[in-house]
């Protein structure tokens, strides 16, 4: 009657622990510890006794507390682009950083591995640190998507488990993928774009000019949704490209000057990265406010623009919690084996103008 009592009052108080067990089964905390690693001496008769207690209790063992006493460390190598702060991808490295200090309670080390996002030779020496290291798991953005595939193998060929952040490679064996749906989002841009009484003439594509090779191109399924959803919907609209380099404002005026400047008439841009901030200053310093703009990121210098109108609107996402969700996957799967509920998980496609961007958390 005592036993029964104190199995009812355990299972109320809802925190069964190793202690709880033995007390419940009438043995050492060690004989529970040997039945539940199966090893050492342990008498059927005990061990019956254990199992009967563990399945009356729902008692479940700290398999974290298990992992970390093992004193086997765990690395996740996150390889993203070299940025500033204020750039996109600060904001990924703080979710990064924010989800370190939560899993290295848990042995598990966060290991950043920068690549500079031009050079296709930075990406393969990151890529090539990374192999060499043999880490647990990998987060990868992939900015080069031939040499992210060749690195992508090789992961797979060393038993390494990689997820994709922010944007994806679709015939990759990857294990999840957190970020925006990209085609989907190159559709809601366009749609933001035309969906009003208004028929563009001519749309501005503003693009970076990347490397030298033309290899990297991480916006290709934003920028196909886009196209598709014109071709279907405007199919006379004239489409313009325009190529900037990011690192020089004289060459990014210059190149707009050429496109942009010399048109009459209202103006429907877009861009579908996170520097849209680039051709709003440009706008801005030449006056240019008879415009339609449409941006991608919730940066500070994007932000600005939207509540000074040479922005419209911008599609946004939180792309911290994006890498919080992506390491805290990789954790669990390396320490029990569980992988993400689903492959893809896709962020939320938020849409921000001058009006609800400051209430934006």
């Amino acid at each position: 009657m005592v036993q029964k009592y104190w199995n009812q009052l355990i299972m109320e108080c809802n925190k069964v622990t190793i202690n709880d067990v033995a007390k419940a089964a009438g043995v050492s905390k060690g004989t529970v510890d040997r039945v539940l690693h199966n090893r050492g001496e342990v008498s059927a008769k005990s061990k019956e006794k254990v199992l009967k207690v563990i399945e009356e209790l729902g008692f479940k063992p700290n398999l974290y507390a298990s992992l970390l006493a093992s004193q086997k460390e765990r690395v996740i190598d996150c390889v993203i682009p070299e940025h500033l702060p204020g750039e996109f991808w600060s904001l990924a490295s703080k979710g990064i950083s924010d989800a370190a200090s939560v899993v290295s309670r848990y042995g598990i080390r966060v290991r950043t591995v920068g690549y500079d996002q031009y050079s296709l030779e930075s990406f393969r020496a990151a890529c090539a640190s990374v192999l060499e290291s043999n880490p647990s798991g990998v987060i990868v953005a992939p900015i080069f998507r031939d040499e992210t595939k060749r690195f992508a193998g090789d992961l797979a060929a060393a038993g390494i488990p990689y997820i994709f952040l922010d944007s994806k490679i679709e015939e990759a064996d990857y294990m999840a993928y957190f970020g925006m749906p990209m085609y989907q989002s190159g559709v809601l841009c366009a749609d933001i774009l035309c969906g009003g009484r208004e028929i563009p003439e001519t749309v501005y594509v503003v693009r970076i000019a990347r490397d030298k090779w033309g290899l990297s191109d991480p916006t290709a399924a934003r920028r196909s949704g886009f196209m598709n959803y014109m071709a279907d919907n405007h199919p006379d609209a004239r489409i313009v490209n325009v190529f900037i380099n990011p690192k020089d404002q004289k060459e990014i005026w210059d190149a707009l000057d050429d496109a942009i400047g010399k048109e009459e008439g209202r103006k429907f841009i877009v861009m579908f990265n996170s520097r849209i901030h680039l051709v709003a200053d440009y706008l801005e310093a030449r006056g240019l406010a008879d415009c339609r703009v449409i941006g991608f990121d919730a940066l500070d210098k994007n932000i600005a623009h939207l509540r000074s109108g040479f922005v419209q609107a911008l599609i946004a996402q939180h792309t911290d919690r994006q890498a919080v969700d992506a390491v805290n996957a990789m954790a669990d799967y390396i320490l029990l084996g569980n992988k993400a509920g689903k492959r893809d998980n896709h962020t939320q496609m938020d849409i921000l103008t001058k009006y609800n961007c400051d209430y934006y958390l």
